[in-house]
Formats: C-alpha cells, structure tokens, sequence
C-alpha cells in the first residue's frame, strides 16, 4: 500500500497544512528567507490576478490604470506613469490596449500639447464593478485564512517592508528615479 503525501494531493482552503511552496528555496536564498517568501507571494498573486482579470480581456496592471482615473477623473499619460511608478512604453502599450477595448479615450491636452490626457469612457463603468468583484475575490483569496487581527499585522507588516525597499531604492545609484511630472513620456 502506497503512502500519500501532501504533494500528491491537491490543497483545500482553510485546511491547516505546513508551510510548502511549489517554489524549491535555493540553498543561496536560505540567506534571504524573507525576500523569497515576498517573491513566492508576488508570483502567486500576480498568477491568481492575471486568471481573474483574463476574462474582462485586462492585462494584468490595467486594472491598476482604470481605478487610478476612475478615482482620480482624467490624468495626464506622465502622471499615470509616474502614479504607477511605470515607465512610459509599458503605459502607452497598455492605453493603447485600454482604447482599444473601449474603456479609455486619449486626447491632446489643452495646456500643454506635448500631454496627452487619458480618461475613462462611459463604457468603463461597467468593467468598474467588475474589477471591483476581481479585487474582493483576490483579497479573499489572499487573506480568507486569516483572522481580523492577523489581516490588519500583515498590512502594517507589508507597509513597513515596502517602506524599507523605498528606502534602499532611494539609495541605489542603480535605481533609475521615476520621470517628473514635467518629462514627456508619451511615445504616441
């Protein structure tokens, strides 16, 4: 009789199980158990967020794009960029992509016609509440397995490790700093 292991069958939510990861730790990440947690996390959530957002025909960051301008109303393509701590082929790839699909329209700015200014259209409003069901879905995915108490540690917990990786950034001299809001970043 053959023994079964937890590799041979699949995961069930709010089973307690030991850590494990499809991801071997490396013997050279074993300096760095943190950093590599932080990468397994990112791989996976960015996975679950790709699968959900495939359906409304969104590439995994335009979500990002769309609530920035429905929050924020219509934005220079510079200042998503920058929002978005982006650079400006990947925004252009993805306004492109958004325009195309209908969900944003470009137009030249009225101040400064080097700008273009990218606003949500009408038919966006729509796609708005189903990112809005996404996002709620992947929170739970993310966080369905812990308490109040541990979901407001882990955020304070992820602020300060974000803190802390704005601070190294700063101090890189390899960190390329973002454009100003002054930079023309449009490659239309």
């Amino acid at each position: 009789m053959s023994r079964t292991t937890n590799r041979d069958t699949p995961s069930r939510p709010h089973q307690e199980t030991p850590a494990t990861s499809s991801v071997p730790v490396p013997a050279v990440a074993q300096a760095g158990p943190v950093s590599h947690a932080i990468f397994r996390v990112a791989r996976l959530h960015r996975m679950i967020a790709g699968q959900l957002l495939r359906p409304l025909g969104l590439h995994l960051g335009q979500e990002l794009v769309m609530m920035h301008l429905w929050e924020l109303g219509p934005q220079r393509q510079t200042d998503l960029v920058r929002l978005l701590d982006s650079d400006a082929a990947t925004m252009t790839r993805s306004i492109k992509r958004l325009e195309n699909a209908g969900f944003v329209r470009r137009r030249p700015s009225p101040d400064d016609k080097r700008a273009t200014i990218i606003e949500p259209t009408v038919a966006s409003q729509a796609l708005r509440r189903e990112v809005e069901r996404i996002w709620a879905e992947l929170e739970g995915a993310s966080t369905d397995d812990l308490t109040p108490d541990q979901q407001a540690e882990a955020l304070h917990t992820l602020q300060r490790i974000e803190d802390s990786l704005a601070r190294a950034a700063t101090r890189s001299p390899d960190v390329t700093p973002a454009p100003t809001a002054d930079a023309d970043t449009t490659t239309d």
